[in-house]
């Protein structure tokens, strides 16, 4: 199937978003870091910059991984906490919160914090990290496990901000792109 797409800069490299529609109608430039190795390079790189005052990072799977991964690295953390989608073995004694539906995703989800990740947050400074910002679902979740875990956030940084977003004062974000 062939997409419209919408060419978008970031920082100096050009990237072709596929244009989609989602189940509400709305359609959105689709954004994926999956397996694009220079486009995760790049961003990681570019948000790195702006993250240079954090003591430790987080973000939710899964497009969020590679990209924190790859911030982590540029400024020297040897560990990153990941908020899980579903719970796994290693999380049983860890936090559980739901959060409101994203925009892609459309239900209530919930986010997992493994125990081991709770304690790489307490007292810390923390930068949240993830791909896109748009309905602000997903970052008031990982912003309530910072606050259970007894962290503080103090950045809150993404690849991209999807239409009202790139209004927000207290996000940074690489590029903006709108709701089509």
């Amino acid at each position: 199937m062939e997409f419209d797409k919408l060419h978008i800069d970031i920082r100096g490299l050009g990237v072709d978003l596929p244009i989609m529609p989602l189940p509400s109608g709305i359609k959105i430039a689709f954004f994926n870091l999956h397996g694009a190795q220079t486009l995760t390079e790049h961003c990681g790189k570019e948000l790195a910059k702006s993250l240079k005052d954090c003591d430790v990072l987080i973000t939710a799977e899964s497009k969020g991984l590679q990209l924190t991964h790859v911030v982590a690295r540029e400024l020297g953390h040897d560990f990153y906490a990941v908020a899980r989608k579903s719970k796994k073995l290693y999380i049983q004694d860890g936090i559980e919160i739901r959060i409101d539906s994203s925009i892609t995703t459309g239900v209530e989800q919930k986010l997992y914090l493994s125990r081991h990740d709770a304690d790489l947050l307490k007292g810390k400074k923390v930068g949240i990290v993830d791909d896109v910002i748009s309905t602000g679902a997903s970052l008031r979740g990982l912003e309530t496990l910072v606050q259970l875990c007894g962290g503080k956030v103090i950045k809150k940084a993404f690849v991209l901000a999807e239409g009202d977003a790139a209004k927000r004062a207290d996000v940074i974000y690489l590029q903006s792109i709108p709701l089509l």
